[in-house]
C-alpha cells in the first residue's frame, strides 16, 4: 500500500518563513503570492497530488500552522 498525505496550511498562522518549502523532499510546497490578514506571504501546496504524507514540513513549522492527514491507498 502507498501512503497519501493531504497537508492544511493554516493561513493565518503563516509567517512564510518557507521552512516548509526548503525542507518538502518533494518541493511542492511555496510560498503563496497572496498576502494573509498580517500582511505575510503563507505557504501553500503546489501539487498535493503529489505529497506523501511524510510530515516533515509540519515538524519544521515554527508557528504550528500545518496539519497533515494520511490515508493507505491500494499500490
Amino acid at each position: 500500500m502507498a501512503r497519501a498525505g493531504k497537508v492544511k496550511i493554516d493561513r493565518e498562522r503563516c509567517k512564510g518563513c518557507a521552512l516548509c518549502s526548503a525542507f518538502c523532499p518533494k518541493k511542492i510546497i511555496k510560498p503563496s503570492g497572496d498576502v494573509n490578514s498580517f500582511g505575510y506571504h503563507p505557504a501553500e501546496v503546489r501539487d498535493l497530488k503529489n505529497c506523501t504524507g511524510c510530515g516533515i514540513c509540519a515538524l519544521v513549522c515554527p508557528d504550528v500552522a500545518i496539519i497533515i492527514t494520511r490515508k493507505e491507498e491500494a499500490a
